[in-house]
């Protein structure tokens, strides 16, 4: 499964042989199985991890039991808690497998080691940093401006693939709202099209 993050980082930056061997050398290979953890609520997240296979989420729970799912991670993305694994503080988060799922991961030291070395390496870390905060801003945006069923139009046209591979009522605590509004609002938006 390395040979699919190779290809991200060749889809992004050149990299000479000697520094595509540097950065394999501090890789490692983990897989866990559906509805196993990576975090769990608690643990210090130690990693920075990129996902080749599957899919993940990551998600905190109140003091009532509910779940509220705050992303998803699927291949090419990168998954982890960034609070805790630069503060050194106890997640607040747990991150589970929703379906069986493949990482390549680093430790933050031999992360920030390839950043310091590697300046290209460093640059797309700094391009997938900034991306990650636009879509963190869209996210906010949509969450505190949008109605339930625009969230949900806008969920499925800017990640049309997690439609297909999370559970619905997994989606309904990304959004915001219960698994019977979802419902609702699905169901109204097939009549719409028809």
């Amino acid at each position: 499964m390395y040979e699919i993050f190779q290809r991200y980082i060749d889809n992004r930056v050149i990299l000479t042989d000697a520094e595509k061997d540097r950065v394999r050398s501090v890789a490692v290979i983990k897989k866990i199985r559906k509805r196993q953890y990576l975090l769990q609520e608690g643990d210090i997240w130690k990693y920075d991890a990129f996902v080749s296979a599957g899919c993940l989420r990551t998600y905190s729970v109140d003091e009532k039991g509910n779940e509220h799912i705050i992303g998803f991670s699927i291949e090419n993305w990168w998954s982890g808690d960034r609070e805790s694994l630069l503060s050194g503080e106890p997640s607040r988060f747990n991150i589970d497998a929703i379906e069986d799922s493949e990482l390549v991961l680093f430790t933050h030291n031999n992360f920030e080691m390839l950043r310091r070395e590697i300046p290209l390496f460093d640059q797309m870390v700094n391009n997938i940093l900034n991306k990650s905060f636009v879509t963190q801003q869209n996210r906010i945006n949509a969450t505190l401006s949008y109605t339930a069923e625009e969230k949900y139009l806008y969920f499925v046209k800017k990640y049309p693939e997690f439609a297909l591979r999370v559970p619905q009522s997994m989606i309904a605590s990304y959004l915001g709202m219960t698994p019977e509004t979802l419902s609702r609002i699905r169901t109204q938006t097939a009549r719409n099209k028809s």
